[in-house]
């Protein structure tokens, strides 16, 4: 027994003396390349899904790679960039991470340095900066890009109603500080630019911007024009464009809200902006299939639709700490909607978990009002706790006379309809106009909760020609 413990000491003393040795690796073997993803042989034992590996080319250089899976003893790794020039016996290297058995450390990248000084920049999902202006300063805590979820029984309530600055919104989707909205649309109709209004717009601290899948010819311009330095100056801008690698396209979501809850855990309030849900449900499609997944719901394997509440989730109240105001993460996720069907899986999945969502209609922006929302279809969960009776009563009133005009108005168009025969139609038809004029609103333009309810009160009001 006494030689047992002897040797079992000797063993504990090895091991903590090699655990925090640098530049630890392990390296195995490429054995295939098939589609988006490569099979290595040899760390099987010694990793775990979403470790880290650098891949080597045959030129020389090297790729980063991410395990997704295991099939018959093999990793399956997918790439963050091209496969090109990788292939049968190129080595796979994984730094940091200890055999079988022992402690593990955080896997690389799994944990970024966010500070103060992250704001006007635009970066990478691996936190690298994507704006020429030199190195990001790094903060003295970590923030796990993939943390636990927080308990629910100690998060914060939602704060007090936020402006938004966009009059439809304000109206007829009213929030609250950490709630979470569904922006649905199809393409063309003008979400980027909604995004950016709200960017610009709304009263908050930070805002984390996740431009996920977008076009890369587009960055630019909404970073400079729809944004705006103003836009820039308080926000966090993470990029990963449509030619980039899955496993990019789904850590720039990741890494965005990672930032987000840095803020949030400091006490502030903060925007957080993702475009699109759909391409990150997409890019989350493209992994699951490489890793052997099966197809269900239109393609997407099982596995998107359990990520997506761990995603979405993270959004909202942080916890609440003895003598520190708890932060908010007030977010809005676009859903880019296939073939304008609503109903399809992702939108469907996605307003399920959030507390409200805004529609855009394709009718409204081809009449040419923009924001194109349709206040009809759109709902905020939190209405009508956060308004007063009074606007509720106004809200009310202008969604009957809004709803009334919409189902009266081809016997309008057809002259079906005449004057005098109806009292409430009479006055659908005439105040209706005034409250869709009333909701279109340019880009540049802020509007404030008092004066959106002072002139949606006065457009009810409009007297009869």
């Amino acid at each position: 027994m006494k030689k047992h413990q002897t040797l079992k000491t000797r063993l504990d003393t090895a091991r903590a003396g090699v655990m925090p040795l640098a530049g630890y690796e392990l390296t195995g073997r490429i054995t295939g390349v098939a589609g988006l993803a490569a099979e290595i042989r040899g760390l099987a034992s010694h990793v775990t899904i979403g470790n880290r590996l650098q891949l080597q080319r045959r030129d020389g250089g090297g790729v980063a790679g991410e395990v997704i899976g295991f099939r018959a003893g093999n990793g399956t790794v997918m790439a963050f960039g091209s496969l090109e020039g990788l292939g049968p016996g190129s080595p796979a290297i994984c730094r940091g991470v200890l055999p079988a058995g022992a402690v593990p450390r955080p896997a690389n990248g799994s944990a970024l340095h966010v500070s103060d000084g992250w704001l006007g920049r635009v970066i990478d999902p691996l936190g690298q900066p994507l704006d020429g202006h030199g190195p990001l300063p790094a903060g003295t805590r970590p923030c796990l890009v993939r943390p636990a979820p927080l308990a629910p029984t100690r998060r914060a309530r939602l704060g007090e109603r936020i402006d938004l600055g966009v009059r439809a919104m304000n109206l007829f989707v009213t929030c609250r500080r950490g709630q979470r909205l569904g922006l649905f649309a199809g393409s063309g109709i003008g979400k980027s630019t909604l995004l950016a209004m709200l960017a610009r717009h709304v009263d908050c601290d930070v805002a984390v911007i996740a431009l996920v899948g977008e076009r890369g010819r587009e960055v630019r311009e909404f970073i400079e024009s729809d944004l705006g330095a103003a836009g820039l100056a308080r926000s966090v801008v993470v990029v990963a464009t449509s030619d980039t690698s899955p496993v990019m396209r789904r850590e720039a979501a990741y890494t965005a809200m990672a930032v987000a809850e840095h803020f949030r855990d400091r006490g502030q309030s903060v925007l957080m902006l993702m475009d699109s849900v759909t391409r990150f449900c997409l890019a989350l499609r493209e992994i699951g299939l490489s890793a052997g997944e099966p197809p269900a719901t239109r393609g997407y394997p099982p596995s998107v639709f359990a990520e997506l509440p761990r995603l979405l989730e993270r959004a909202g109240p942080g916890e609440e700490t003895p003598g520190r105001p708890a932060g908010h993460i007030s977010a809005i996720f676009t859903v880019l909607v296939e073939g304008d069907d609503h109903n399809e899986p992702v939108a469907d999945a996605v307003r399920g978990i959030l507390d409200g969502h805004v529609v855009l209609d394709r009718r409204i922006a081809e009449r040419g009002r923009y924001p194109a929302i349709d206040v009809l279809r759109s709902l905020s969960r939190t209405m009508p706790g956060c308004n007063s009776d009074a606007e509720n009563d106004v809200i009310r009133r202008a969604r009957a006379i809004l709803a009334l005009n919409e189902e009266v108005a081809d016997l309008v168009r057809l002259g079906a309809y005449r004057a005098g025969g109806d009292k409430a139609v009479d006055e659908a038809i005439r105040i209706a106009p005034g409250i869709d004029a009333l909701l279109g609103q340019a880009i540049g333009e802020r509007a404030a909760f008092a004066d959106c309810f002072a002139r949606l009160a006065a457009a009810l009001e409009a007297p009869a020609a």
